[in-house]
This record gives C-alpha cells, sequence and structure tokens, in this order.
C-alpha cells in the first residue's frame, strides 16, 4: 500500500482549510434548514390529516391507507384544508359530499363554491386535481382510500433519488470526522438509508394495512436523528475543536487501521 505524503496530515474535519470548511458548512447549513421546512411541511399537510395539530397515526393511516368511512375530500375539508374557507361552506361541502356529490347541484352552487376557496390552487398547480371540473371534484368525493398507487410511485421515486443524495453528502463529509470510533461511524452513516427505505417501504404497506402506519414514523424519526447527530458532529469539529490548533492527521487512514 502506499504511503499518504505526510501534507495529507489536514484531512480531517478541524483541520480542513477554511475554503473546504467554508464550502462544507454552508451545504450542512442549507441542508438543515431545508430538512427543518421539509418537517415544517409534514406538520401541515400530513400533521393535519385528522384536523389535530401534531403528528400522529391517525394521521400516517389517513394519508395512506385513508379514512375509509368517508371521502377524501371530506378529510381534507376537516384536516388540512379546514382554514382554506368559511365554516359554512365547508359544511355545506360535506352535506354535498355525504349526499352523493350530484352534479345538478354542482352546477346550480357548488362550482361557484369550489371556485370561491379552492381553485386558486386547485386550478392553477398540475399535480393536484382541477375543481373547475366536476369530474376531478367526483373522484375525490369518493370513499377515500389515501394515497393512490401513482402518487405513492411519485413520492417514492423523489424521495429516494432526493433524500439519498442529501445523505450521500451528509456522511461524506462526516466521515473526516475525528475521534469517532470505525464502528460507530460506519453506522452513523448507513443508518439514514437504511431508515429512508424502511419509510419509504412503510407507505406501501400502510397502503395495503394500516397496522404498518408506525413503521412511517420509526423510519422519518431514524433518519432524522442520524443526520441531525452527524450534522451536529461536524459543524462541532470545524468550528470549536478546530480551536485548540491539533494536527489531528488523516481521518481516512486513520479509518484504515
Amino acid at each position: 500500500m502506499k504511503s499518504i505524503p505526510p501534507n495529507f496530515a489536514w484531512l480531517n474535519l478541524p483541520n480542513l482549510p477554511t475554503p473546504v470548511k467554508v464550502l462544507f458548512s454552508g451545504y450542512l447549513l442549507a441542508i438543515g434548514l431545508g430538512l427543518c421546512m421539509a418537517g415544517l411541511q409534514i406538520m401541515l399537510t400530513h400533521g393535519m390529516a385528522d384536523g389535530k395539530p401534531g403528528l400522529s397515526l391517525d394521521d400516517i393511516v389517513y394519508s395512506y391507507y385513508g379514512n375509509r368511512s368517508g371521502s377524501m375530500l371530506e378529510s381534507k375539508l376537516n384536516g388540512s384544508m379546514k382554514a382554506m374557507g368559511t365554516p359554512e361552506a365547508r359544511l355545506e361541502i360535506i352535506k354535498w359530499v355525504r349526499n352523493g356529490a350530484p352534479e345538478a347541484e354542482w352546477e346550480l352552487h357548488f362550482k361557484d363554491t369550489f371556485k370561491q376557496y379552492c381553485v386558486q390552487c386547485h386550478g392553477s398547480i398540475p399535480s393536484i386535481p382541477d375543481f373547475n371540473k366536476y369530474e376531478e371534484v367526483k373522484k375525490v368525493a369518493m370513499i377515500d382510500e389515501g394515497a393512490s398507487i401513482q402518487t405513492l410511485t411519485r413520492s417514492s421515486h423523489i424521495h429516494l433519488f432526493g433524500i439519498s443524495f442529501i445523505f450521500f453528502f451528509v456522511g461524506f463529509i462526516f466521515s473526516f470526522a475525528v475521534g469517532v470510533p470505525k464502528w460507530l461511524k460506519i453506522s452513523a452513516i448507513v443508518v439514514p438509508f437504511v431508515f429512508l427505505i424502511a419509510d419509504v417501504f412503510s407507505w406501501w404497506l400502510t397502503k395495503w394495512n394500516s397496522g404498518f402506519a408506525w413503521l412511517t414514523l420509526v423510519g422519518g424519526f431514524g433518519y432524522s436523528v442520524a443526520a441531525t447527530i452527524m450534522w451536529s458532529i461536524s459543524m462541532y469539529q470545524m468550528f470549536i475543536l478546530s480551536r485548540n490548533g491539533k494536527i489531528y492527521g488523516n481521518a481516512w487512514e486513520a479509518d484504515l487501521k
């Protein structure tokens, strides 16, 4: 094996050159903020599926398995879309939906109601139903069977591709950490990928059987904790541990021992 040149002793988080620290820390700060926004978005969408603040097992069940005692439209009006219209308009729509959403009443009254409260989004965003059209409203007024196969497929590939890239670069930066046992470093790097796959797989299982909803919570919590640990250690070593002036040596060379 070729020996590592002595000048590679700086190849660790505390001793990195300043431009590299700026690059790594800028990425970690942006990713950290992005993950916080993702968590907030989950709380405001999936977290309101049961009409109550906070992410619960019921939220997961309603999002993926559905609330099969009623329609998706009613679930949304009682959950994440509750504040989008007046209470009177919301109750009117719910009664209409429970009555079978007859098309005659759509033309006479409800078309204008949806236009007033809903089509500003459900009419301009291609990925969601167009509520200018009765046929689109009728689909979501049927029994709520949760996320569709098309939605699950789209969300799965977006999460697996996008979040894997995030964990790859966070893990790459963390691999330069010093003073972390080899087994712990490897575990911290691989755990987010394991929990990410479990998280996405749990959506499909929950769609099939609501009893798997707990796995979604475990998956999301697991990769969030692992990513937070790597993020925190990396930032600490670059900007606090580095102040002691010690040369730690090549982090990768140490991991080969």
